[in-house]
């Protein structure tokens, strides 16, 4: 593509996000949700505007949009109040995770008999929960209480937990697509390496940027310094072949917990450009939808949504009671974790980086397409009913304070 053309259509993404800004205020949807509906109006199975090759020209734009989630949710990791909440958060996001993970992982494999590589995949996915439309609903209707902490605290350190499954998981599938050999314990040294060297690279990273920083308040300063630093570790990720949102994350949690003065400054910087890139990679992820494929992953999808909210509603009650949460929590948890798009939408964007490889052959495509699709599929019904069960558990609960719309 010409240059004057990727900019067009960059021109172009920007007008339609800004158009979504204001109609989904009017009709009172979720604007991720709209970002998704109007990417798979644009895409090629509907409208034909974003193609194919359109897609790849803006796959770099999608990227940094990676690097700016995970650095959200690494920011929002502070251990004093994790600590404050307690065990019963931990055990709650270990139940709810593990509990979509395995539901969807025996679901897929067992009921639908697909192939082994595909139920890893898609259960990793599932293990996410999307922050983004949770904490939405929380600031319009300013709640606040107990249940509204947990949640912040669940959903934020579930995108953790899912990070680290996807490693794992993507791991064995590269093996099972390559038809190599698979010896357990290797596969696993190696996937506990990926993490680690994701981890350390982002501890380093954070260690470098304050040290530079240390005595420099002065703003521009510190967005050149980040946006360099998160370009860096987006780099080099893709060239070691490890997780940029774990490494970026890990980046994020170091800097809010070593230096919240920094990483406010950064915080800040951070917000002011996420709705130019969330905009343009909501969008592009929608555009992937293959609407003419949605009777082939139909069955799929539907198992898939039902498993991975049965994992969730139930996995969260139950670890709410195993660690012995106040009643209000126990009873509502699950119910507002459903939301998925953001970084199960990163997951699956990044399933289709790493596998939509010529070394995977026809497999690494099929199934990068079938995530993503089965993603796309059911984050349309989970951003609607998701922030819904979101409000009326808060409601239930007493912590909505205000039930009317922010202006």
């Amino acid at each position: 593509m010409e240059p004057h053309n990727l900019l067009l259509y960059m021109g172009i993404l920007f007008l339609i996000s800004t158009g979504n800004k204001i109609l989904s205020k009017k009709i009172n949807i979720p604007e991720v949700t709209g970002y998704v509906i109007i990417g798979v109006l644009c895409g090629q199975s509907v409208l034909n505007v974003f193609n194919d090759d359109i897609i790849e020209s803006l796959k770099y734009l999608s990227s940094i949009a990676l690097g700016i989630i995970a650095f959200t949710i690494g920011v929002e990791l502070r251990f004093n109040v994790l600590k404050k909440i307690g065990k019963s958060i931990f055990l709650i996001v270990i139940f709810e995770g593990f509990a979509a993970f395995f539901l969807v992982f025996f679901s897929v494999k067992y009921l639908l008999h697909q192939e082994t590589f595909v139920a890893l995949l898609l259960a990793a996915v599932s293990a996410a929960t999307a922050p983004a439309a949770t904490v939405a609903v929380i600031k319009q209707y300013k709640a606040k209480g107990q249940l509204t902490s947990a949640i912040l605290a669940v959903v934020g350190i579930d995108d953790a937990l899912a990070l680290i499954i996807y490693v794992f998981a993507a791991s064995f599938s590269r093996s099972l697509i390559m038809g190599s050999e698979m010896h357990i314990l290797s596969t696993v040294l190696l996937s506990v390496l990926s993490v680690l060297f994701a981890v350390v690279t982002g501890i380093i990273a954070a260690v470098l940027f304050m040290s530079l920083l240390r005595k420099i308040r002065n703003d521009e300063v510190i967005k050149m310094a980040l946006a360099a630093f998160i370009f860096l570790l987006l780099g080099i990720s893709e060239y070691f072949h490890f997780s940029e949102l774990l490494s970026i994350m890990t980046f994020g949690a170091v800097l809010t917990n070593l230096s919240p003065v920094i990483a406010r400054k950064s915080e800040g910087i951070i917000e002011f450009f996420t709705p130019i890139f969330l905009a343009i990679f909501f969008i592009i992820g929608g555009a992937h939808l293959d609407v003419m494929s949605i009777k082939k992953i139909g069955l799929i999808g539907v198992v898939y949504f039902f498993a991975r909210g049965i994992g969730k509603i139930g996995g969260g009650t139950l670890g709410a009671a195993l660690g012995k949460a106040p009643a209000n929590i126990r009873k509502y948890i699950g119910f507002a974790l459903l939301p998925q798009v953001g970084v199960a939408l990163a997951l699956a964007l990044s399933i289709n980086k790493d596998f939509n490889q010529p070394e995977f052959g026809d497999k690494g495509k099929e199934v990068a397409v079938l995530v993503i699709n089965i993603l796309l599929f059911t984050t349309i019904i989970t951003e609607i009913v998701g922030p819904i069960l979101t409000k009326k558990v808060l409601m239930k609960s007493g912590e909505i304070v205000s039930n009317g719309r922010e202006d």
